[in-house]
């Protein structure tokens, strides 16, 4: 009995040092900013998004002042929107603009950020909040840059946005309608007819039909 203990205790020292050396082996540190971007577009080829935002701390900790960095950020953001991981790429943006923020870099980030807001809406009936907020963030960009390159691109997706929230609207009256709840009902009447977009004809978004059961 003596003798397998000892054997299963040299085998688990064994397993563990053994672990430990791959674990070791697969840390990378002390890169140069080339090897870490190459590592990073790497990880994102490769769908591993989070090996990716460990490499880039680990990049911007190793140097600091690359101006690789910069464009890295927006690579990544643009990752996690592709991802469909708005919040993950918006806080990129946040960091983009925190680190890098000239009146023009700050002017590309924003629209960057309602851009990922707006590709979040990809399936209707979602997050109604976010959708009134992502309309006044519009509103707020319009104003500080009238004269901005991506007038027309923000201008479409206002428009969107408010057909999105109309036609939310009236779901929102007619289940409160289904399930007799008229105080409620008439809350979204009114919002419905005192809404510039009442009489405008649209077509309801539709689903695929496996998706329906959880919408």
């Amino acid at each position: 009995m003596r003798v397998n203990f000892k054997k299963t205790l040299f085998l688990a020292a064994l397993i563990f040092f053994v672990g430990c050396s791959n674990k070791n082996t697969d840390e990378l540190y002390n890169l140069t900013p080339n090897e870490w971007y190459s590592q990073i577009i790497k990880d994102i080829k490769d769908a591993d998004l989070e090996s990716a935002d460990k490499h880039y701390i680990s990049f911007s900790s190793e140097h600091i002042s690359s101006p690789l960095l910069e464009q890295m950020l927006l690579i990544l953001a643009q990752a996690n929107v592709n991802d469909e991981k708005y919040i993950e790429a918006n806080a990129y943006l946040d960091e983009y603009i925190k680190r890098y923020g000239t009146k023009q870099k700050i002017e590309f980030a924003q629209y960057l950020k309602i851009k990922a807001n707006f590709d979040s809406f990809s399936k209707p009936n979602r997050n109604q909040k976010l959708m009134l907020d992502s309309i006044i963030e519009v509103d707020k960009f319009l104003k500080a840059y009238p004269n901005t390159q991506y007038k027309p691109l923000i201008e479409t997706m206002l428009v969107k946005f408010r057909l999105a929230n109309h036609y939310l609207d009236s779901q929102i009256y007619s289940l409160y309608e289904r399930t007799d709840k008229p105080e409620s009902a008439q809350i979204y009447k009114e919002k419905i007819d005192n809404s510039p977009l009442k009489d405008t004809q649209t077509i309801d978004p539709t689903l695929p039909w496996y998706m329906r059961p959880f919408e």
